[in-house]
């Protein structure tokens, strides 16, 4: 048996010890949320490992990290490397490692700003070599392709996790320049492509950075892509011999739901416009897209209903976000059955082959399955994240990659910009797991978990050493750094499980002291002090008054 997992037992048996002190459910609770906070503890020790070793390979000049450590290692650029694993070490150091966070985070993003943007705001591809651009030539789409992708599956999620700050500023500026240079000539207006992935990317950072922001153009820019899709003659299931259901090609769908809610509430006239178009939509991926589990198939002709490519999409979920917004808007019971339908059948997806064994597939995956478990808690669709994720987490110690015998056990999972994607669902877990919680200053040796239960939350804490800190709870990151109207299922982003508010009170029963005290939302946000004495369980239980 591994020394941690030693370790690990004989503080549960000290934690168990501790347990029987409290009073009969009490205590069951109590136990599971300590072994939610081991599984967490784990989590957060892979993805510290991963920022620290890919760290390791950061390009000594500009401090970025290369596009993949096995091939383009001489290269950063802004689809993969920008898009997939950076945004995923700065949400790593924001919780395991403030200084990294401050420090090294910060410096890279102020690298990036000034070495790579070529077309305006937006970046290109950057040679470590040459000190300069790898081609020679601008080339505008690929340019622009690059840009959406940072924005979408990079700094959206930060912007949504952090709120204001840095990252956020980068997002508007580049999205800004996309539409600033915008080279399609439609009858609705210039658009960024005709690539259904960037337009659908477009939407989904469109929709939200008009809600925290509150300028119209984002809205208006939003509309042009929705008309061009819904009331035009590129719909995509009535006009397009090929839909693509998978990443890369999904993104229209849930993009021009995303749309949907937005002038659901922002423009009522364009969503009686929008409606029959988007039900047409959904209505047909539903029938011609799904297998026999509910889940979709990698590509689809959705006017002759032929299946071009039987693959199961690993972002099945993505996709199903869109079904369950406009389920959240409109109340048609056949969106969130269909949802339903998925997560009741998944179990027969078990160590599933998502993309050719890669990590990567199981992190969309998973995270397809947990967005969609946060609104609807089902057993079986929990327990297969708990088989998947443990799936997941294996391939950081065993890649199935022939270069990664020299990373074994250095924290690298397979030595590619997917790698990212590998935290990102891991944070997404371990969150879970916490109930949103999180502690400063982390330590590897400090066990945390949480457990719901009738509205109230059992925390469970221990420590191998004496630790002075601060315990933060979650808030509604949607409504406060977002400014969303709805907390509706996005790609990418991080549940919000137990959220306090700023002017709610909380009772907080310290179990083990017998003692219980009130206290406002803004303080446990901000940080409860809590001092733990080395090899001691402490338990608190919260509630909302």
């Amino acid at each position: 048996m591994k020394p941690m997992y030693v370790k690990f037992l004989v503080l549960l048996l000290i934690f168990c010890f501790s347990c029987a002190r409290d009073r009969g459910s009490q205590k069951t609770l109590f136990e599971h949320a300590y072994k939610n906070g081991i599984l967490a503890n784990e989590g957060f020790r892979r993805c510290n490992d991963y920022m620290v070793s890919w760290l390791n390979h950061a390009d000594s000049l500009t401090g970025l990290i290369p596009r993949n450590l096995y091939e383009s290692y001489h290269i950063w650029n802004a689809r993969d490397a920008a898009a997939d694993n950076y945004p995923f070490m700065v949400l790593t150091s924001s919780i395991t490692s403030p200084a990294v966070f401050e420090g090294t985070m910060h410096d890279m993003l102020a690298s990036e700003s000034s070495v790579t943007p070529r077309l305006g705001k937006m970046p290109d591809t950057y040679s470590f070599i040459k000190q300069g651009f790898d081609e020679e030539t601008i080339d505008t789409a690929s340019i622009i392709f690059g840009a959406s992708e940072y924005i979408k599956d990079g700094l959206l999620p930060l912007t949504e996790w952090l709120g204001y700050s840095p990252w956020s500023v980068r997002l508007v500026e580049i999205l800004d320049d996309i539409w600033a240079y915008a080279p399609v000539s439609t009858e609705f207006g210039s658009i960024p492509s005709l690539n259904v992935e960037v337009n659908g990317e477009m939407l989904q950072a469109l929709s939200r950075i008009y809600w925290m922001s509150g300028n119209e153009k984002y809205l208006d820019w939003a509309v042009r892509l929705g008309d061009f899709y819904l009331l035009g003659d590129h719909h995509p299931t009535r006009d397009l011999e090929s839909l693509r259901l998978r990443d890369h090609g999904c993104e229209i769908v849930s993009g021009l739901c995303e749309l949907y809610c937005m002038v659901s509430f922002a423009r009522p006239d364009k969503k009686e416009a929008y409606k029959g178009p988007v039900y047409e939509m959904l209505d047909r991926i539903l029938e011609a897209g799904t297998n026999e589990h509910g889940l979709f198939y990698n590509v689809v002709n959705p006017i002759s209903g032929e299946i071009i490519n039987d693959g199961i999409a690993d972002t099945w979920g993505y996709t199903y976000n869109g079904f369950y917004t406009v389920y959240m808007i409109d109340g048609p019971d056949k969106y969130r059955e269909a949802v339903i339908h998925a997560l009741e059948n998944i179990d027969h997806y078990k160590a599933f082959d998502w993309e050719h064994g890669s990590a990567d597939g199981y992190a969309d995956a998973i995270e397809s399955a947990l967005n969609l478990y946060n609104r609807e808690p089902l057993t079986g669709a929990r327990d297969w994240i708990e088989s998947e994720t443990a799936v997941m987490w294996s391939m950081q110690d065993s890649s199935h990659r022939e270069q990664a015998l020299e990373w074994k056990g250095s924290g690298i999972i397979e030595g590619w910009h997917g790698d990212g994607n590998f935290a990102r669902t891991s944070i997404m877990y371990c969150l879970w797991k916490t109930q949103g919680i999180t502690v400063q200053p982390w330590r590897e040796d400090i066990i945390f978990g949480a457990l719901q239960d009738n509205e109230k939350l059992y925390i469970s804490f221990l420590a191998e050493h004496d630790w002075d800190g601060v315990i933060k709870f979650d808030f509604s990151r949607s409504e406060v750094n977002m400014n969303l109207p709805l907390d509706y299922p996005r790609i990418n982003q991080f549940p919000e499980w137990f959220v306090v508010s700023d002017d709610t009170e909380y009772r907080l029963e310290f179990t083990g002291d017998n003692r219980a005290e009130v206290i406002e939302g803004k303080i446990l946000k901000s940080g409860l002090p809590i001092k733990m004495d080395k090899g001691r369980a402490y338990h608190l239980v919260v509630e909302a008054l």
